[in-house]
């Protein structure tokens, strides 16, 4: 089967999504690309994969970020233009006119001005509105997603070249000196990551979302280490941190499927934050932590109860987030009676239904609200 791949246009959103993964690939590095690709077989995977890493990459992260990015694009592409070894993964639709999107134009230079790839459509579709072929490209869009965030001042000090003098460390070095006067020693508190903690509804109302949303998890796990855990909520509580370890995606995602007893179930909110708070949030997994709820708000129990645990959770929580696939829909309002009680209790209520939606999901996570 030929493909229909305009590789132009497809590098022009390769560039697009990069910026979205954290690498700086501004019109300039686009530019150099397709003037690159001039000199080198632009049919070619392999060309187009080298053109744009010398190009887009600036450092070992941006190498890492790109080969995420380009796999999603290009993968099972081994020959741009003629028979592939593969059905591609990606087809670049004709040109798609979008008013008054200038990040578009900046990012296409001479081509046409708000040119849209079947790449950056799949990104604002509803997940649960997608084929299963579309789904799995969009779910593959997932490991693109930036989650290098902000970090917490530790009380524990460590020595620096300026700032606030260390009195003691200056002490100790002018008496080793003899009591000849030495430089003052300076200190700065330690900073750490902070950590977060996922609870993922996998309730049945929840089901055209919870493998995006255990993807989510994964990518955050992968990328904060051992400072992310991750729990399912539906008719009982159950940790997934350690089967979301796994490198593979999907690997990991079907693990945490295996493990979770209750998937498309019932979900009773207030008593499994409850049960959260009581095992694992008061000895310390919650406190400080960015918390996030991934959930539709759809509470078969207790309303109160959640509103109450809520509130205890935002006292322990450096910051809590709440993600609702709903909140992406036109006309939609917290009238569920979970995610009413539960919103006062909540710093950000974000959406979670397409991929454009879980890369802002991420930004509030880490703290960049930009």
């Amino acid at each position: 089967m030929p493909v229909d791949l305009d590789v132009p246009a497809a590098v022009a959103g390769l560039a697009r999504t990069l910026r979205s993964a954290g690498v700086d690939a501004t019109s300039d590095r686009l530019a150099a690309a397709v003037e690159a690709l001039t000199l080198l077989d632009p049919t070619s995977r392999d060309d187009v994969y080298w053109a744009g890493r010398v190009a887009f990459c600036a450092s070992p992260d941006d190498i890492a970020r790109y080969d995420r990015v380009f796999a999603a694009v290009f993968d099972g592409v081994r020959t741009l233009g003629s028979e592939p070894t593969a059905e591609p993964a990606l087809r670049v639709v004709p040109p798609l006119a979008v008013p008054g999107d200038a990040s578009t134009a900046e990012t296409a230079g001479d081509a046409p001005p708000a040119a849209a790839s079947r790449l950056e459509i799949l990104r604002t579709r509803d997940l649960a509105a997608l084929a299963e072929a579309d789904r799995q490209e969009a779910l593959a869009l997932l490991t693109t997603l930036s989650l290098v965030g902000e970090a917490r001042r530790h009380r524990r000090t460590r020595p620096v070249g300026h700032g606030p003098v260390d009195r003691h460390r200056t002490l100790r070095r002018t008496l080793r000196a003899g009591g000849e006067p030495v430089a003052p020693s300076s200190l700065r508190r330690r900073e750490r990551p902070l950590r977060v903690v996922l609870l993922v509804d996998v309730s049945g109302s929840m089901a055209p979302y919870a493998d995006a949303f255990l993807r989510f998890a994964h990518v955050t796990r992968r990328a904060r280490g051992p400072r992310t855990e991750v729990f399912t909520l539906g008719t009982r509580l159950t940790r997934v941190t350690r089967e979301l370890s796994h490198r593979d995606p999907a690997l990991a995602t079907a693990a945490a499927a295996a493990a979770v007893p209750d998937w498309s179930g019932g979900t009773r909110l207030g008593e499994l934050v409850k049960a959260f708070l009581d095992t694992w949030g008061r000895r310390g997994m919650a406190r400080g932590a960015v918390v996030v709820v991934m959930s539709d708000g759809w509470e078969r129990g207790d309303a109160t109860l959640l509103g109450d645990q809520m509130r205890l959770l935002r006292r322990l929580a450096h910051r809590v987030v709440w993600a609702n696939p709903r909140a992406g829909r036109p006309g939609f309002a917290p009238l569920a009676a979970g995610m009413a009680a539960a919103l006062p209790s909540v710093d950000a209520l974000v959406a979670g239904h397409s991929v454009d939606a879980l890369q802002r999901l991420a930004r509030t996570v880490v703290g960049a609200h930009a």
